[in-house]
């Protein structure tokens, strides 16, 4: 089953914001509390703090950052990069 194109950025944004969150909270939480017994639960709260902010984030400011790359870069014919 595939989802529909119309929720391709949302989708976008869904995967990107829980991919970097897991990520830097990760590294957050070793930084700050090591790799210790309360590891998951130190990750799990980072995690669940910072996604709910990251997501509308990404949702936001995606779209501009598309459009300042477009305006930084030239795009040659037969280029496959979206040019919206």
């Amino acid at each position: 089953m595939k989802i529909h194109a119309r929720y391709s950025n949302v989708l976008f944004g869904g995967m990107l914001s829980l991919i970097m969150v897991s990520i830097i909270s990760c590294v957050v939480v070793i930084a700050t509390h090591g790799l210790s017994a309360d590891f998951p639960s130190h990750w799990l709260k980072g995690f669940a703090t910072a996604w709910p902010v990251a997501f509308p984030t990404v949702l936001v400011v995606a779209p501009l950052v598309r459009k300042i790359v477009v305006k930084l870069t030239d795009a040659s014919p037969g280029d496959t990069i979206s040019r919206r």
